[in-house]
């Protein structure tokens, strides 16, 4: 077996322990007689898959009783649009955050649809090298809520504390640092995630909504965005997509068997550390991103040098280390270490990156 070291920024790694078991499941899951992907979501034994995914996810991030969890289709770009939908019937108004470009997507996604939706912080200015700092008295206290983007993937900046929104609930997109570290879900009313980068294959949503926020929808919301539809059929009001929902489920298996989100999170700090104390060190590359919003899962870096930069990508991609080139926004590098990279990869790229210096002096 010849596995490369894959930096995609999503889809993303998934964890060998997980692919060896859903190889070893793909044909005959347990006693079905048949593949995961071939029976009803409505048999006994799908209804287990599930149940099992959302208990573990529950014990997992330590989800209140009082939250829903719903496995959606639609990535987390659909919910730039259910968010509003199903929220802005509190007041009719909404308050966002732009930080980067999938923050900015949501909340043009908002103005579209003619609701009164307010910017009340950005850093477009800086090109997104930091996240904005936003406290209460920014928020318009009559907001339905307030969105963020938790993680930037493209500019790999994260918050480093949760915005302090009063009674206004905060509603947070985690596609990219979900499940990456303990979370306290008691200070958010909606926290959503695609699953492509740190859960499971691409096709799943996940969608965790404080329950006393499920009766605000717009009465024009088509039935397929509405959570509380949802909630109420168990994320089975049509045919969900159950094998990515089993992926996640082994996904939460494996991660609750290292030691859940503490080791999660020791592991994620170890592995960033290594690339960013070696970027820290040196002068070849830059991290454009403030040490303040440093992000554990994108790190980006830059040479200088745009030919260099893709000298570098396409090296790296010969030597094992794939999709390391960076966003066109940003340009550059870009690593992304989710929970599924080990600490080796990265220590091999910190490797190449020294070598790569070193072959190629800049003028």
């Amino acid at each position: 077996m010849n596995r490369v070291y894959n930096f995609s920024a999503g889809p993303s790694m998934l964890p060998l322990e997980v692919l060896e078991k859903a190889a070893a499941e793909l044909v005959v899951y347990g006693e079905s007689g048949m593949s995961v992907m071939e029976m009803s979501h409505r048999s006994p034994d799908y209804e287990a898959i599930i149940n099992d995914a959302e208990a573990m996810l529950r014990k997992l991030m330590n989800i209140p009783d009082n939250y829903k969890v719903l496995f959606l289709q639609g990535g987390a770009s659909t919910q730039f649009a259910a968010v509003p939908l199903n929220l802005i019937g509190r007041t009719g108004k909404a308050d966002y955050v732009v930080s980067g470009q999938f923050s900015g997507k949501a909340y043009k996604e908002a103005q579209k649809m003619g609701y009164d939706v307010k910017c009340v912080a950005t850093t477009k200015d800086d090109n997104f090298d930091h996240i904005p700092t936003v406290t209460k008295d920014m928020i318009r206290p009559d907001a339905s809520y307030v969105h963020v983007c938790f993680n930037n993937t493209i500019y790999g900046t994260k918050y480093s504390y949760i915005p302090d929104t009063g009674d206004v609930p905060l509603v947070a997109d985690m596609s990219s640092c979900i499940i990456s570290e303990p979370v306290d879900v008691s200070k958010f009313g909606v926290i959503y995630a695609g699953a492509q980068k740190n859960m499971a294959p691409a096709g799943l949503t996940l969608v965790i909504v404080r329950e006393d926020l499920l009766d605000y929808a717009d009465p024009k919301m088509p039935t397929m965005l509405e959570w509380k539809t949802m909630a109420e059929n168990g994320s089975m009001y049509n045919t969900p997509p159950c094998y990515t929902i089993y992926v996640a489920k082994l996904v939460y298996e494996w991660i609750l068997s290292i030691g859940g989100l503490d080791e999660m999170k020791k592991r994620n700090e170890e592995k960033a550390a290594v690339l960013y104390d070696y970027l820290d060190s040196q002068d070849y590359y830059v991290a454009p991103v403030k040490k303040c919003s440093r992000s554990m899962m994108n790190v980006t870096f830059v040479t200088g040098d745009a030919d260099l930069d893709k000298k570098f990508a396409s090296e790296a991609a010969k030597a094992g280390l794939k999709n390391l080139k960076g966003h066109r926004s940003v340009g550059g590098m870009r690593a992304s270490i989710y929970n599924a990279m080990p600490k080796a990869g990265v220590e091999k790229l910190v490797e190449f990156m020294k070598a790569f210096a070193e072959a190629n002096p800049k003028n």
